[in-house]
Order: structure tokens, then C-alpha cells, then sequence
């Protein structure tokens, strides 16, 4: 991290990020630790949790414009945790929280089940070689940890700049009991919610075109 991310980790930690305990990772989530969010946020609201947050961009823009609900920006890099705290502190999102963990021990126990409002994985890690895409994080397990933590109504909200993996979310989710498409044809509509980043610039410089794909809870 630069200075001033280490900076961050040590000042602005208190205020943001959530101390969790471990399991047998730097990363990982003790299974039997649990998140309140209403002792965490200091009140009831909708909680939207992002999924591999990056750099914050995304999260802080929707905190700001959502004072109405929390946010919580899962991530696994240290350096966009930190760089999330500083930014966050200085446009003045109070209702964001950070965690260093892993996603699906996030999903699976350390978050109340039915808890999560919104739940956003915008443009994961591809793995595009063939050898790596059984690293991808959206499958059909993915799905079963997602429908665990996302409240009956709530949503998935999914970007990729990358087709089939695109096309692997879609055939993940599809079938899912727990899930049903909040939208018509191939692809959703761009998330209205969802601010451009530096990952979708990319993938929009190198001629991909971006897809996203809206699920909803049922059940």
C-alpha cells in the first residue's frame, strides 16, 4: 500500500472497517463469528453489500446517494479497502462499512441470513484463461450462499465485461431455485445505481461490451 493507505488502515479503521475473526486465512471468516448490522450501522436499514469492491468507487457513489441504507464493501486487496476508507471519509459516506474476507464465508455465516437487500458483484475477476475459469466466483454454489444471505425480494445485480462469463452467471443463477430473472431477453438493462469505473473504461476501450443480469429472490 502507499503511505497513505497505510495511513488509512490505522487511523480510519475504527470508523470503517469490521474486525472479524478468522478461520485458517489471512482472509477467511471464523464460522463462528456473526455481523449485526443494526449494532454495527447504529439503526435498521436496507443493507447492500458489494462483492469484490475494488478501489470503493462504485459503493461510495450509491452510499452517498442512498443515506436511506448501509452498504458494506466486501474485499479480499487491502489497498482498495484503504483507498475506500479514505475516500469515503472524505466525501462523507458515514453509512459504509468495509470487511477483508473472503465473499462466500461472508454470505454463508457471517452475515444474518435474509439480511442482505441488495447484493452487487460488479465485473469479478474474470479468470478468462481456460485453465483459471474454474476460479470464477459466480456459480451455482455462489448462488446457494447468495439466496442464504439476500431477503425474499431482494436482489442480485451482476456486471461482466467478459461474454461468457457473462453467459456462466446467467446459466448459474437460471437455475437456482431461489432466484428468477428481473428482466427480459438476453440481458438486464445497465443498473441505473451502478457509477462508471476504471474496470468498465477497460473492458469499453478493448471493445467488449459490458452485460448485466438482475435476479430476484423468491421464496
Amino acid at each position: 500500500m502507499s503511505d497513505g493507505q497505510e495511513r488509512a488502515w490505522v487511523e480510519l479503521a475504527p470508523a470503517y472497517l469490521i474486525d472479524v475473526a478468522r478461520g485458517v486465512a489471512e482472509t477467511s471468516v471464523h464460522p463462528d463469528a456473526r455481523f449485526d448490522p443494526a449494532e454495527v450501522y447504529g439503526r435498521t436499514a436496507p443493507l447492500i453489500v458489494e462483492v469484490g469492491s475494488g478501489q470503493g468507487h462504485a459503493i461510495i457513489a450509491a452510499a452517498l446517494a442512498r443515506p436511506d441504507a448501509d452498504f458494506l464493501a466486501v474485499e479480499v486487496f487491502r489497498a482498495g479497502l484503504a483507498r475506500t476508507m479514505l475516500d469515503a471519509e472524505r466525501e462523507g459516506a458515514r453509512n459504509i462499512r468495509v470487511i477483508e474476507a473472503n465473499a462466500p464465508e461472508v454470505l454463508t455465516t457471517f452475515v444474518p441470513e435474509a439480511s442482505v437487500s441488495e447484493l452487487w458483484v460488479f465485473f469479478p475477476d474474470p479468470w478468462h484463461k481456460n485453465k483459471h475459469t474454474k476460479r470464477r466466483l459466480v456459480t451455482e454454489e455462489f448462488a446457494e450462499a447468495a439466496a442464504r444471505a439476500i431477503t425474499a425480494g431482494g436482489m442480485l445485480r451482476m456486471a461482466t465485461d467478459w461474454e461468457d462469463y457473462a453467459r456462466g452467471m446467467r446459466v448459474a443463477l437460471d437455475a437456482s431455485p431461489h432466484f428468477e430473472r428481473a428482466f427480459e431477453g438476453d440481458w438486464a438493462e445497465r443498473f441505473e445505481g451502478r457509477v462508471m469505473t476504471a474496470f468498465e473504461r477497460k473492458g469499453i476501450r478493448a471493445g467488449r461490451d459490458i452485460r448485466d443480469l438482475a435476479y430476484r429472490r423468491v421464496g
